[in-house]
């Protein structure tokens, strides 16, 4: 028996087809949520990498954001002047930017902590259930993508 050549160039053989499309349906699905917040998706994860950790370089935040300064800088301008956060220079070294939350982004969480529970019944209207393990195995496979895509 002889195997059938796989075409590579079949829209239903690409692994980056359907990542990118879920990941444009996942964020559409946000909007509303974040709309109300008055943030864009990239705001809202800035915002959640900051409710972490409070303080953190602006390059630290881009990679765990996984932007360049290029594109995190205007997200960075509009939540400054939104004032959930400020920036500042250290000052053992100028070249290093700092982002530290405000008490107006901290203030922000506590409405914030409804968008994941609602995404989770969106979810479920739509008639997906997924596992607290399948969650967890979907996060660890796309990490390995973008890890392994790092530069």
């Amino acid at each position: 028996m002889t195997q059938k050549k796989m075409n590579p160039l079949l829209l239903k053989n690409q692994l980056c087809f359907p990542l990118y499309a879920a990941a444009r349906k996942v964020v559409a699905a946000y909007n509303p949520y974040l709309k109300a917040l008055g943030l864009t998706y990239a705001q809202y994860v800035t915002m959640m990498v900051l409710w972490e950790e409070k303080s953190i370089t602006m390059h630290e935040l881009g990679k765990r954001l996984f932007l360049d300064s290029g594109t995190l800088t205007p997200v960075l301008k509009k939540l400054e002047a939104l004032g959930y956060l400020r920036r500042s220079r250290k000052k053992e070294d100028e070249r290093v930017v700092l982002v530290e939350i405000t008490k107006e982004g901290e203030a922000l969480r506590q409405e914030a902590e409804k968008v994941p529970i609602a995404m989770g019944c969106v979810l479920q209207e739509k008639g997906l259930t997924l596992t607290p393990e399948e969650i967890e195995q979907m996060k660890r496979d796309l990490y390995r993508i973008l890890h392994a895509l790092e530069e």
